[in-house]
Formats: C-alpha cells, sequence, structure tokens
C-alpha cells in the first residue's frame, strides 16, 4: 500500500494514500472561534469552506510550524461505521441478515464532507505492506485516530485512521445539520413585531 508519510518531531506517521483527496501548498487560515484548539480553522477550496485540523496541535499540543514542507492534505471525512467489515459481508452472503440492516438514509446520498490536515513535513511516500504493521500494545483512548505501527531501517511510522480524527461532538460543530445559519436567516425572516421580551407575540 502506499502512503503519505509525515513527521511530528521526528516522529513519523502514514495516512493511506487512497484517502487522500488532494495535496495542496500552505495557504492562509481564516481561524473560527468557539471549536477545539487543533481545529485551525477553515480554508476555500474551489468555493467552499474546508475546517482544517492542525494535527501538531491535535498530537503534540502546539500549532503547526510555517516550513517548506508544510502541507494541507484534503481527506473525505467519514464517520466510523455503525456495524462492521464483517456484518456488511455476512449480509452480502446471507440474505436474511439483509433485513436487519439499516435503511439508506439521505445523509447517506449526500456530497462527502471534507475536512484538509495541516501536516508538517509531508512531501514523502512510501510503500509499506498491510501485514507489516502491528498494534502497538498501548491502547490511546483519547487519541483513536492512532492506528498499528510498522518499523523500518528508520525506525517506527504509525497509521493515523482518518476516520477517528472527529468525534461525534466536533462533526456536529463542523458539519451541523441543518446548517445554523438556516436557523438565523429564519429568524431574520420575521417581522419586528414578532418578537417581544425574547418571545413570539400572537
Amino acid at each position: 500500500m502506499l502512503f503519505l508519510v509525515f513527521e511530528l518531531d521526528g516522529e513519523r506517521y502514514a495516512l493511506d494514500a487512497r484517502e487522500i483527496v488532494r495535496v495542496l501548498p500552505l495557504q492562509p487560515v481564516r481561524a473560527f472561534a468557539g471549536t477545539p484548539p487543533y481545529i485551525a480553522g477553515v480554508i476555500d477550496h474551489e468555493g467552499a469552506p474546508v475546517p482544517v485540523v492542525d494535527m501538531a496541535m491535535l498530537a503534540l499540543g502546539r500549532p503547526a510550524r510555517t516550513l517548506m514542507s508544510t502541507r494541507l492534505v484534503l481527506v473525505d471525512d467519514k464517520a466510523p461505521a455503525a456495524c462492521g467489515t464483517d456484518a456488511v459481508t455476512r449480509s452480502a452472503t446471507n440474505p436474511a441478515t439483509t433485513a436487519a440492516m439499516p435503511a439508506p438514509t439521505a445523509s447517506d446520498n449526500a456530497p462527502p464532507r471534507r475536512i484538509a490536515l495541516l501536516l508538517e513535513c509531508a512531501t514523502r511516500t512510501q510503500t509499506l505492506a498491510p501485514d507489516a504493521f502491528a498494534e502497538a500494545g498501548i491502547a490511546t483512548p483519547e487519541a483513536r485516530w492512532l492506528g498499528p505501527v510498522a518499523s523500518d531501517a528508520h525506525g517506527f511510522v504509525q497509521w493515523v485512521k482518518v476516520e477517528q480524527l472527529l468525534d461525534e461532538r466536533v462533526r456536529a460543530l463542523l458539519f451541523p445539520d441543518p446548517p445554523s445559519w438556516r436557523d438565523a436567516d429564519s429568524a431574520g425572516d420575521a417581522s419586528p413585531g414578532e418578537f417581544a421580551s425574547g418571545r413570539r407575540t400572537p
């Protein structure tokens, strides 16, 4: 498998290249108040705002440095599946289990939700076999995005699990459904007489 390798304070991490939509040069990031410190803000990509996850802040508690090798890597945010791969496989081979599978929803057909990862030293790719990775032997419940590790002549490299980067609380902040601005617009459409003392009047 092909991986994009990046570094944080000398430690190497790897992103599955199949999950990468595009690698962009560093560009201005518009900060947003009220988000966790590792959400650096948003960038404009092809006319749409894309949230930026600062991996240095997430992993080390410091902002990413502006280096020649610092990149913005676009990936699709995919929430962890409610059922595992085994369940999907069983449903394909056993029709009796299909009835228990949840029906598709409108969100299943929605465009992918994109995030940009702010990465230092993200200029190199490496091919690693999936079976070269093994569990690190240390549980990281507060950093579920840290996957198994592999080793080579240069030391360890750790697989970053994109689907575990955001928890549900942060997803609700970045991708509100319905969008929060719609509520504001609805309130703005009301006539001035509809609001008095913080409530609607008849």
